[in-house]
This record gives structure tokens, C-alpha cells and sequence, in this order.
């Protein structure tokens, strides 16, 4: 096949399959006016940065109007920007900005809840009724008690009783995010309307929070108790429910097919299985889904605040199942080893010892980046951010945090230090830390007092360190960013993987018809030596990337230094000739 047709053949696949995600925390990412929270005219003003890294599409989380108890995912109007962030023309003007750079962009949407702020919910509790008050989902006492044992996902019940309509709202996460009824045709009508409202200014798409939780199983059941917690899990009866694919099918009719966009869908606790309904392109749903199961290799006895360390086999054997799993029913996979929700990659399965973070964050780089299907990059992840250490709790700002502190310390008894080691690893905070831009104070990101403290280490990891740096992990990413686009079988190659039980590599190929790349990182701080697969020896071969002075080609073995990565692209014996 010729470089020609194979471009060509690239020019047929959907933009959002070719395309990688940079996810921004407005608040976190650049303060333009100096009142410590990052801004849209911050995003402005960094737009050249992410140019020159080469991404495609930027991910805004929320950046509606809300009392941010939950930093923007309590939304008390759609329809307004966080006056904290913006306003409406400051929008306008990033997204035209950003189109005339060749840069998409995507909104969150969080339509599973709204803000208690919010006016239809702030109408619901008035009365039964109420226009609003089937709005949302309120269930009756039983036993003077909440209706089921469902607990929040922050803690606590998951039901609020409402004195004034002597009944209890659901709320999955915090009690200040009441839960809409999807039941009632008015509340999809209306979550309708706001999407055309931010399709039709010419967004690109959407990132669509906990979508999976929008359908509840209509008799409510108790969930298991796990973990030793006092309340049961709400995902037996909240997550996939029997309607969730009839409303994303209506959501996709109504909405999604008129728009040429890209949908992401947040989708806890769903299996490979259960991901192809929302993604088989010929189901008219969703193009990809977040799934959580690499996310849970490292949890515990008490959940994801744990110190247990993941299993490398474990990992691969997660990437693997979604990758094959998802190519054989009509799906494509959203690749990523962070968000604002999680820990820093580097840290977390990688190693954050100077001596070895650049090379183990280019590692994980590459062995993400060279599987299939869309990568996202959370803000950082290029300079190969690290966690935070904080010395008090007093220090992070997350409501996980706080709750899971408590938590620790006066109900399971299990010590200040623990708790704290815990979140170390594991807080939200760590992904949320301001960007740091420069060793200057406060990391470059503010003139003012920042919202959350920047990561102590900032004076050594930083935009401006990085940019000086031409071996910086940022220039490798752009290396990265570079193959997705040039290289066809980064897209379309078949993933096969190899040596499923060594918990040392993670190497696998990706195959089409007359190429194979050979894919291989190193997870541990000792040198590895790697036997070629044996009908690969002898073909012709070159590198494509590698974080170390790795050979042009190899013949039999590819040897790698401590958190080492290398990617060689092979021909098959049938193209020679071509």
C-alpha cells in the first residue's frame, strides 16, 4: 500500500478517531485576571501552547454558572457562563479563537443532576404539585427511613429528606446535586434544548458526565454492601438501567445526527460488553465511552483511597480486553491514564523518583498513545506532573477529599497518617493543582492567591522548564501527538498482545495487512532485553520513537534501559517489493 492511499484511506475515517484530546480545568489552567482562579480568557491567552503541542481538541470541564460544591458539576444554569470564569463574549471569542487555530472544542455535559440552585429544583421542593417537582426523583419514607440503602458517592446517604413535600430527593454524589428524572419527557426535552443552545454557538461535541446513571431501575433495590461501608452501592440499580440506551437513541435522533461532533461518554461501573451498546456506530448512541476498569486495579479494602499498588499483568490484561473487545463489536476506545478525578499518571503507574520521571512518563505516553482509539491528555500530563503533597488536610480544597479524611480518621479509626498517605496518592486535588507555567510564585498561574496551592515541586516541573528542554516529556508528547497523525496503523492497526504475564513490559503489536508495529515500555527501574516475536525477525524495520538512544533497527532483541520505551514500525515480506 502506498503512502497515498493510505492517507486517502485516513481521509474516510470520522476526525474524531484521528484526533487527540487535551482535557482542561478552567479553574486550574491560567488566571488572566488575577483573582486566583483560572479563566476562559486565561485559555485564551495559552492557546498558542497547545498549537504547538499538537492537539486537536480541548476538552472545557463545566464551565456553566454553579456554587461550585463540586467545582462546576452542580449547575444551576445551563444557559450562563461561571461568572468566576467568564462571560458569554469571553467564550464566544476562545471558541472562535480556537477554530481559527485549527483547535475544537468539546463542553462537559452533566445532565444526571443539577445544582439544589438550580430553579427547576429550587421549584420541586415547594410542592408536590409542583410543575418541577417530578423534575427529579423523590420517593417516599419507608419506615421513616430513606427509601433504599443507596449511598452518595462522596458519602452519606443517598437521599435527602425534604421536610416542606415530607419526602426524599435522590441525589448520587453531593446532596447539593439532586438527581433529574429522565422519566419525565419535559426534562429530556428541555436537557435537548440546552445542547442545541451550545451545538448551534458551534461547539464540537460533548464529554456527557455519569451518562450511564441517567436510567434508574425503577424499583429502586438495595445495593450490596462492600467494603465494609455503611451504605450500599446505588450502581447495582443506577448504572446501565433499562432505559439508558432508548434515551441516548432519542438524544442521538433528536440532537447528536444533526451536528458533525464527537460524543464521550462517562460510563462507571460498565463492561466491555455493555460499552458496544453505547458505541456500536450502527446502535446511533455515542462514539466512545470512559470506562473505569484500570481505574479500580489499585483500590482496596476501603475503596480507591488504598496504597495498594496495581499489577502490571492486571493492567494489561484491562487494556486488552477493551481493545480487542471494542474492535469486534463496531466501538472505539477513549484512551487515557487521567482526568480531573484521578491521580497522576506518573505517579500512580509509573514512578515520580527524579531520577527516572521523564523517561517513566514517556513510557506511559507510549504505550497509551500507540494503542487504538482517541487519546486524552489531562492538562500536565505532557510535563509529567506528579502528585501533590500537601501537609494538612487544611491544604486540599476536593469534598472527596475532605469526606474520605474524616472518614478515615473518626469513623474507621485508622489514623491521621494513613489517611493522609492515602490521599496522597489518591485525592482529586492531585490532578487539580494549578498548571505550573514557570518557577516563578505560584507556579506562573496567578498574580493573586490560587484557589488550591500549586504542586511544591513546581520550580523543577514546569512549562517553561520544559519548553527549554528539547528531551522534555512535552517534545516527546509532540512526537506522539505527530505519529497519531501520520501514521496510519496508529488508527486503523488491529492490537495483538504479547507476553500477557510478565510484570516487568507491556509490549504489544498493532497489525494491518503489510505493517506491524512492535510497541514496548518497561515498568520497572531494571534493564530488560526482549526476544522479537519470531516472524518478525529478519524484516525490515525502523524506529519510530523511543524515550532512550535506541538502534535505528533491530534484528532479533530490543533492550531497554529502566522505564525505557520503543516503537518499531516493520514491514511485512508481501510489501517489500511495493
Amino acid at each position: 500500500m502506498t503512502l497515498e492511499l493510505a492517507m486517502m484511506m485516513m481521509n474516510e475515517i470520522p476526525w474524531w478517531k484521528k484526533s487527540v484530546v487535551y482535557q482542561i480545568y478552567p479553574k486550574s489552567f491560567y488566571d488572566a485576571n488575577g483573582d486566583g482562579i483560572g479563566d476562559l480568557q486565561g485559555i485564551i491567552q495559552k492557546l498558542d501552547y497547545l498549537v504547538e503541542l499538537g492537539v486537536d481538541v480541548l476538552w472545557l470541564n463545566p464551565i456553566y454558572r454553579s456554587p461550585q460544591v463540586d467545582n462546576g458539576y452542580d449547575i444551576s444554569n445551563y444557559h450562563e457562563i461561571e461568572p468566576e470564569l467568564g462571560t458569554m463574549a469571553d467564550f464566544n471569542e476562545l471558541l472562535a479563537k480556537a477554530h481559527e487555530k485549527g483547535l475544537k472544542i468539546i463542553l462537559d455535559l452533566v445532565v444526571n443532576h443539577t445544582s439544589d440552585q438550580h430553579p427547576w429544583f429550587k421549584q420541586a421542593k415547594q410542592a408536590k404539585n409542583n410543575a418541577y417537582h417530578d423534575y427529579y426523583i423523590w420517593k417516599k419514607p419507608v419506615k421513616q427511613q430513606a427509601p433504599n440503602n443507596w449511598g452518595s458517592s462522596f458519602g452519606g446517604s443517598a437521599w435527602t429528606y425534604e421536610a416542606e413535600v415530607a419526602e426524599y430527593y435522590l441525589h448520587l454524589f453531593a446532596k447539593e446535586q439532586p438527581d433529574l428524572n429522565w422519566e419525565n419527557e419535559q426534562v429530556r426535552r428541555e436537557i435537548y434544548t440546552l445542547m442545541r443552545f451550545w451545538l448551534d454557538k458551534g461547539i464540537d461535541g460533548f464529554r456527557m458526565d455519569v451518562i450511564s446513571l441517567i436510567s434508574k431501575d425503577p424499583a429502586y433495590p438495595d445495593g450490596p454492601i462492600i467494603q465494609n461501608k455503611q451504605y450500599g452501592s446505588y450502581y447495582a440499580g443506577a448504572a446501565n438501567g433499562p432505559r439508558v440506551h432508548e434515551y441516548l437513541q432519542e438524544m442521538n435522533r433528536e440532537v447528536l445526527s444533526h451536528y458533525e461532533i464527537m460524543t464521550v461518554g462517562e460510563t462507571p461501573h460498565t463492561t466491555v460488553e455493555e460499552a458496544t451498546k453505547y458505541t456500536d456506530e450502527h446502535k446511533h448512541e455515542l462514539n466512545m465511552v470512559f470506562h473505569f476498569d484500570h481505574m479500580h486495579l489499585d483500590y482496596g479494602e476501603n475503596g480507591k483511597f488504598s496504597t495498594k499498588r496495581f499489577a502490571l499483568s492486571a493492567l494489561k490484561r484491562v487494556f486488552t480486553k477493551w481493545q480487542v473487545g471494542m474492535a469486534q463489536h463496531n466501538g472505539w476506545n477513549s484512551l487515557y491514564w487521567s482526568n480531573h478525578d484521578q491521580a497522576r499518571p506518573v505517579t500512580r503507574f509509573g514512578t515520580d523518583q527524579q531520577e527516572y520521571r521523564q523517561a517513566a512518563a514517556k513510557m506511559l505516553g507510549t504505550i497509551l498513545h500507540m494503542q487504538q482509539g482517541t487519546p486524552y491528555i489531562f492538562e500536565g500530563e505532557e510535563l509529567g506532573m506528579t502528585n501533590a503533597r500537601f501537609n494538612s488536610i487544611d491544604d486540599y480544597n476536593d469534598i472527596e477529599t475532605k469526606s474520605v479524611y474524616k472518614d478515615f480518621t473518626e469513623n474507621k479509626h485508622l489514623g491521621s497518617d494513613y489517611a493522609m498517605e492515602t490521599i496522597y496518592l489518591k485525592s482529586r486535588d492531585n490532578a487539580r493543582t494549578p498548571m505550573p507555567w514557570s518557577a516563578t510564585k505560584n507556579a506562573g498561574f496567578t498574580t493573586g492567591k490560587p484557589w488550591l496551592l500549586p504542586n511544591p515541586n513546581y520550580p523543577q516541573i514546569n512549562v517553561e522548564q520544559a519548553l527549554r528542554d528539547p528531551d522534555s516529556v512535552f517534545y516527546y508528547y509532540q512526537q506522539l501527538i505527530k505519529l497519531r497523525h501520520t501514521l496510519p496503523i496508529v488508527t486503523t492497526g488491529k492490537y495483538r498482545l504479547l507476553h500477557p504475564q510478565d510484570e516487568r513490559n507491556y509490549t504489544f503489536l498493532r497489525e494491518t495487512a503489510e505493517q506491524v508495529l512492535f510497541v514496548t515500555g518497561n515498568f520497572t527501574a531494571q534493564a530488560e532485553q526482549l526476544e522479537l516475536p519470531t516472524f518478525l525477525a529478519g524484516l525490515e524495520n525502523k524506529l519510530i520513537i523511543s524515550n532512550f538512544t535506541a538502534p535505528q533497527s533491530t534484528s532479533k532483541t530490543v533492550n531497554l534501559p529502566a522505564y525505557g520505551a520503543a516503537v518499531y514500525l516493520f514491514t511485512k515480506e508481501c510489501d517489500k517489493s511495493r
